[in-house]
């Protein structure tokens, strides 16, 4: 009887055990969220409520320069690849630029192609196209969520046929070949105004594009959600208050 009680002991024990060790495992997965998932999350919210929660959370604004527009409207999200190309005249052909083109084919399936072209004065780069249609069709074709290209694009009808999403500051006919050279490849860049580092999480939609640090990605989704909440549950309250000023005051937001 009494060995009986000690197996019964020991059993209580080890369930008891393993259902806190199972519940700690469910806070930790609530919490830690993967790439896919953050970029999935990010798709389902505002450009604008992801910029104000990076705006509240951390006092920082992290939404690119106004001029970076899209080729067509769109929408995406996803962790950034990074590439940096710097201006430099010579004659060695594509060759100077041939990791611009193996970081398409090393991108991982919803990646957001981030390319710099860095010139030799300000604005240097917006006078070349850092892709055009063939780089497009890769991209599309590799499973990429889109691309920002802090520089100029061409080749717009085959990018708008392909229905590819990139955003760029402007629209020109020229190539980076023999006027750039590869700087670097998943690295920190400054792009149109802010720094985006590999693995950071790019939302773009017709508001612009906004950079959520990996680092606090999470708690900057989150927010957003709740932003995104806040404000669609405003618009039946103005509308039947016809009152903005009593909407702000009883939901905090404007």
């Amino acid at each position: 009887m009494k060995l009986t009680r000690i197996l019964n002991l020991t059993s209580g024990i080890a369930l008891a055990g393993a259902l806190l060790w199972q519940h700690g495992a469910v806070a930790q997965d609530a919490t830690a969220q993967s790439p896919t998932d953050l970029a999935e999350g990010f798709r389902m919210v505002e450009v604008a409520s992801v910029s104000d929660a990076i705006e509240q959370l951390y006092h920082q604004q992290a939404y690119l320069s106004h001029d970076m527009r899209p080729v067509f409207k769109t929408k995406f999200a996803g962790p950034a690849v990074t590439v940096l190309l710097k201006k430099e005249e010579h004659t060695e052909g594509s060759k100077a630029s041939q990791g611009m083109l193996d970081a398409i084919d090393a991108a991982p399936p919803g990646s957001v192609y981030v390319m710099v072209l860095a010139g030799d004065k300000d604005g240097a780069g917006l006078d070349y196209a850092g892709i055009g249609g063939l780089m497009a069709t890769a991209m599309k074709y590799r499973g990429l969520a889109g691309a920002v290209i802090d520089g100029s694009v061409r080749d717009i009808p085959q990018i708008t046929k392909l229905q590819f999403p990139v955003y760029s500051r402007g629209i020109v006919p020229s190539t980076t070949i023999n006027h750039f050279r590869l700087a670097g490849v998943n690295i920190p860049v400054q792009c149109a105004g802010v720094t985006v580092n590999p693995g950071d999480i790019i939302a773009a939609d017709e508001d612009g594009v906004v950079v959520a640090s990996r680092a606090h990605a999470a708690d900057i989704l989150k927010k957003a959600q709740e932003l995104d909440d806040t404000e669609h549950r405003m618009i039946p309250f103005i509308e039947k208050y016809r009152s903005i000023k009593e909407a702000v005051a009883t939901f905090g937001r404007i």
